[in-house]
């Protein structure tokens, strides 16, 4: 096992981690703290929009293990688990796009809506961007309360990388995260893809990641 370098410990990281493991900072506080306010929300619908990999579900997680609730897949939701929230006060669905079932999503919100309960719908892009063929549903959708996961700032760019490279086992210097930090694309995705990258070639070189590597796969 590779010691992780004692210098990328010495950031301040822990006093914005949460005990589930989330990095909280200026990108997603603002989300972080909304759902933590619950029951305190003007409305009892809300839209939570964010690219792939920006802590979504990890927040829903964190969400559900305090507030409890039930979750569900947006697109497989169907006529039974529709009969399964009965119990329930909160109903996540998740990765909410196009492709799902309009008349049941509508007939979902209404039932929240008379039992006073409460929905959480995750997605990409806002629900409002959606040309749902049901106009009741397109008219429903401009009711929710709208949460955005803002693009990762310097401080959860380096937490997302300290993070995962110490789950691999890859040390790294501070100044090389430093270095990555301004060069690398701020997306999500973009970000995991390098992380993704640098796993791969550390395991195939077996060697410690240096700057030549880095440059590599910056595409520099």
């Amino acid at each position: 096992m590779r010691e992780f370098d004692q210098k990328i410990i010495k950031f301040d990281y822990d006093k914005n981690l949460t005990n589930d493991d989330f990095y909280v900072s200026k990108s997603n506080e603002h989300v972080f703290n909304f759902l933590n306010n619950w029951p305190n929300w003007n409305k009892k619908f809300l839209n939570i929009v964010g690219e792939k990999y920006s802590g979504k579900t990890h927040l829903i997680n964190i969400f559900l293990k305090k507030y409890k609730g039930i979750k569900f897949e947006a697109n497989l939701f169907n006529d039974e688990d529709l009969k399964k929230i009965k119990i329930y006060e909160n109903i996540i669905l998740e990765n909410f796009d196009k492709n799902i079932n309009e008349k049941l999503i509508y007939s979902l919100i209404n039932i929240i809506d008379q039992d006073n309960k409460f929905l959480i719908i995750t997605s990409k892009t806002s629900i409002t961007s959606i040309n749902f063929k049901l106009n009741d549903l397109k008219s429903r959708a401009k009711n929710f309360l709208l949460q955005d996961i803002e693009q990762p700032d310097d401080d959860l760019i380096f937490a997302i990388i300290l993070k995962n490279l110490s789950d691999r086992q890859i040390s790294m210097d501070k100044k090389f995260i430093d270095y990555i930090i301004k060069r690398v694309d701020r997306s999500y995705s973009k970000i995991f893809d390098f992380i993704y990258k640098i796993d791969e070639i550390s395991l195939k070189k077996k060697k410690s990641i240096d700057l030549k590597i880095i440059k590599e796969v910056l595409g520099e």
